[in-house]
């Protein structure tokens, strides 16, 4: 294989090991941060607050936090935000109350959106641009070993040592991404721009935006699977309440590679159109019912398509994306995608509260099923044909 078309390279297995650290961090705090808070005396609906705050605080940030990387460097903004949420992850293990874990949840998630674009950002610079939903697949993998194993280690924590432990793993976890982050070059990226004066226009990439609707109305569904599921496995009886993590993580592992290079080889739009219809019969499957059986399944066809729509997607949008644009770009995405999951997290607590599991579920599902007309809609106009093609 050519030089340019190398995917595996040093800094390419750096940036996996940061990836999975912060995503081991993150999914050991987000699945068990309802429990602690409804040990505090909040109501279901309090619980889906967490996450929901944390999206929402990313989701507003995102498109600012997107220009800053571009013009202070992504890996300041990795340094910077590792420290930041080490500190964070120490005050929940001492507040005394779920307001005030849900006020600093707001500000965590302002830091956590300079994280993922920082990271998602310096990724794309690295990967060939002819293997680049490959590559992000792949960069992916090290989220889904961690997701994998996460959500069971954090509860295991908490049931037997307690929050505030949990609390202090979280914030060590998180100086070994610091740790990681030195190890990176100082020069982000090979591309020389001049820097943009400081403006709404330059700051956020408005065509993205837009497109990303997309990932909004099916991230909504997987706000309230983060946030729910394990307790749903709970109401159900049906155990180890983190099955649905991990038999999701195995679907993507399994898949996701395969369905990422099929992508890159005949065409994203091709391939994410099918993954998006999975994602719909994953939230229906949960709809339908509760067993044991119906979690398997439906944690296998939600993994497949929700797996690879993510690297899809990216890979499809950075192909119209200049150089300096992509941290711009990728805080458009990340708004969008935390804003469905912010909103899937809080509107689902709602409908669990006063309807049940099922219904939630079944609502997901039926926001989801808008994913498809409206790519389609949208997408010529946003990203029409002939548009030149960036490495």
């Amino acid at each position: 294989m050519s030089a340019p078309d190398r995917l595996f390279t040093p800094r390419f297995f750096v940036m996996c090991g940061f990836n999975f650290v912060v995503f081991l961090s993150a999914f050991q705090l987000l699945p068990t941060a309802p429990f602690r808070i409804r040990d505090l005396g909040g109501s279901a609906v309090a619980a889906g607050l967490f996450l929901g705050f944390l999206t929402y605080s990313s989701a507003t940030t995102g498109p600012i936090t997107g220009g800053i990387v571009d013009r202070v460097g992504k890996r300041r903004v990795l340094l910077v935000s590792s420290l930041a949420i080490a500190c964070f992850s120490l005050l929940y293990a001492v507040l005394p109350s779920y307001p005030l874990m849900l006020g600093l949840v707001v500000v965590h998630g302002c830091f956590w959106s300079g994280l993922l674009v920082a990271a998602s950002s310096y990724v794309t610079d690295i990967v060939p641009p002819r293997r680049r939903a490959e590559g992000m697949s792949y960069w992916g993998m090290s989220t889904i070993f961690a997701v994998s194993m996460a959500p069971a280690i954090g509860l295991w924590v908490y049931d037997h040592g307690g929050w505030q432990v949990l609390c202090l793993e979280s914030a060590a976890l998180c100086l070994g991404m610091f740790t990681i982050a030195l190890t990176l070059l100082p020069k982000d990226t090979p591309h020389v721009v001049e820097r943009a004066a400081w403006s709404w226009s330059s700051l956020i990439e408005w065509k993205v935006l837009a497109l990303s609707v997309t990932m909004f109305l099916y991230s909504f569904g997987y706000g309230g699977i983060t946030s729910f599921v394990a307790m749903y496995s709970e109401a159900s009886g049906v155990h180890p309440a983190s099955l649905y993590f991990t038999v999701f993580s195995v679907a993507i592992l399994v898949t996701r590679p395969y369905v990422s290079r099929l992508g890159d080889r005949i065409g994203h739009k091709k391939v994410l159109v099918p993954c998006l219809a999975l994602v719909v019969a994953g939230f229906a499957l949960l709809a339908v019912g509760g067993s044991t059986t119906m979690f398997v399944v439906s944690a296998l066809v939600f993994g497949t398509g929700f797996g690879s729509a993510y690297p899809l997607f990216l890979g499809h949008v950075m192909r119209h994306v200049a150089p300096e644009r992509r941290g711009a770009a990728f805080g458009s995405i990340i708004a969008a995608f935390d804003t469905g999951i912010g909103t899937g997290s809080m509107v689902i607590g709602w409908i669990v509260q006063h309807y049940g599991y099922r219904s939630a579920y079944g609502a997901a599902a039926a926001l989801a099923l808008l994913t498809v007309p409206y790519f389609l809609t949208v997408e010529p106009k946003v990203l029409p044909p002939g548009t030149p093609v960036h490495s």
